[in-house]
């Protein structure tokens, strides 16, 4: 003899329940998302403004090192040399 149990056979209430609770997810999931959606997109704004903000000082930063290199280097290049002696321009004589 072969056992009944609820597995063996589908049934019409069983569809009607799954199809019912497959509408409910997704009108409740879309009424939430129209809730949080403003507030994630601030979020995410404010993620991305950040970034973007870290970036432009990491530039402005290293822009400012080179500008502090380069005066260095002009700086460096118009100090008078150590003169050890005096020069002396010798004429050849005949």
């Amino acid at each position: 003899m072969k056992k009944n149990t609820r597995m063996d056979t589908a049934s019409l209430q069983g569809l009607v329940k799954t199809l019912f609770y497959i509408f409910l997810f997704y009108y409740l999931f879309k009424f939430l998302m129209r809730l949080l959606a403003p507030y994630l997109v601030q979020q995410m704004a404010k993620k991305a403004e950040e970034h973007i903000k870290k970036q432009f000082d990491q530039q402005q930063y290293q822009s400012y090192q080179q500008n502090q290199n380069q005066q260095e280097t002009k700086k460096e290049a118009s100090k008078p040399t150590k003169q050890v002696g005096e020069y002396i321009d010798f004429e050849e004589v005949e």
